[in-house]
């Protein structure tokens, strides 16, 4: 078997990716930004209920198929209220803190669709001011969005459009460093995205037939929990979550490997897939770092909550910095794009 990513092309479909604002709840631009490459290369798709893509490649086996996903929503916020002097009070989108994003530009989104940029600041940020701006706590009291719009009351900035409820997202900021290093927000999970979206078109251009029909899900609401929980067609044996791998104390994964991950904060995955993923990265010469996540869940083990009589796994690279200003290396986006495309090829279930 001789597939060789190439990492930079990867990276440069991250940055794409992560340029579209897409926080969980408000993902149809980034969807149909996919859907728009997709039908460029005459690659079927179709759209779940729930703004979801999936893209079904039919291989020999059409009894037994697989399933990977990956998902393009990202952490974000909304407006919970706008305060007396005109700036707005957050409500966060998925599992961070407020000190991850204070001093981040954001766009704020109204119902109408106008954009709005700002920057997230402690009211007390002023050093000259106040005498706890360094000590206060950074939460949904303190911490409000200054607005680049001349605005004094709640009155004025309501005039703008702006109201309780709308999207907030956050500047990327992507930037790729001397073609190795790959920093920017959202890297969880738009490099998994930019990995199987690029294996999509590799195998339909060449014409590859998998050993299994096998289906993908780009799904949309995984920050939340309940992104890849539904749309598993019945024959569905495997189930692969591709998303990154958290680095940290204690833990063995890097920026420089894949990450198969053996048990999160869901449980445990399956063995015997894990067992198979170790084995065919040992014949592909690919580097790999078996971790697990203490405070993690996955669209995969959503999917076992759900119900589904399937066999989960989960693999990724591994990302600095998790929920906050992420980095990852060409290395860990080439050994996850190459150990996805050996089991893609694989003819072995971890049942067998």
């Amino acid at each position: 078997m001789s597939y060789q990513p190439n990492p930079l092309e990867i990276m440069h479909k991250i940055q794409t990716l992560t340029n579209i604002p897409s926080p969980t709840g408000n993902t149809r631009a980034i969807i149909q930004h996919i859907a728009e490459d997709l039908e460029r290369d005459h690659i079927p798709f179709r759209l779940n209920n729930k703004g979801g893509l999936l893209v079904t490649l039919e291989g020999k086996n059409k009894d037994q198929h697989r399933m990977l996903t990956a998902h393009v929503d990202t952490l974000g916020a909304m407006v919970k209220a706008i305060k007396p002097d005109g700036r707005l009070q957050l409500a966060l989108i998925g599992g961070f803190r407020f000190n991850a994003i204070e001093g981040e530009y954001c766009t704020i989104e109204t119902l109408s669709g106008e954009r709005y940029s700002g920057t997230i600041l402690m009211h007390q940020t002023s050093v000259h001011v106040y005498k706890d701006a360094g000590s206060a706590e950074r939460n949904d009291t303190n911490i409000e969005v200054r607005l680049d719009a001349k605005v004094f009351s709640k009155t004025e900035t309501e005039a703008l459009g702006i109201s309780v409820g709308d999207f907030v997202s956050f500047d990327p900021r992507t930037t790729i460093v001397n073609d190795e290093f790959i920093k920017s927000r959202h890297l969880d999970d738009k490099a998994s995205v930019a990995i199987l979206l690029q294996l999509i078109t590799t195998i339909h251009t060449n014409k590859i037939v998998l050993p299994f029909t096998t289906h993908f899900l780009i799904s949309n609401n995984e920050e939340i929990g309940y992104g890849g929980n539904s749309n598993i067609p019945e024959e569905t044996v495997e189930y692969l979550a591709v998303d990154m791998g958290a680095l940290g104390d204690g833990q063995t994964s890097d920026e420089y490997t894949v990450s198969i991950c053996a048990k999160d904060g869901s449980g445990p995955y399956h063995y015997g897939l894990r067992k198979n993923l170790i084995e065919l990265a040992e014949q592909n010469e690919i580097a790999y770092k078996v971790d697990i996540y203490p405070f993690y869940s996955s669209d995969a083990s959503a999917a076992i909550h759900a119900g589904n009589d399937i066999i989960h796994g989960l693999i990724g690279p591994g990302i600095d910095a998790s929920h906050a200003y992420e980095r990852t290396h060409k290395d860990s986006l080439y050994h996850t794009e190459k150990l996805v495309y050996a089991y893609l090829l694989s003819d072995k279930l971890a049942n067998q």
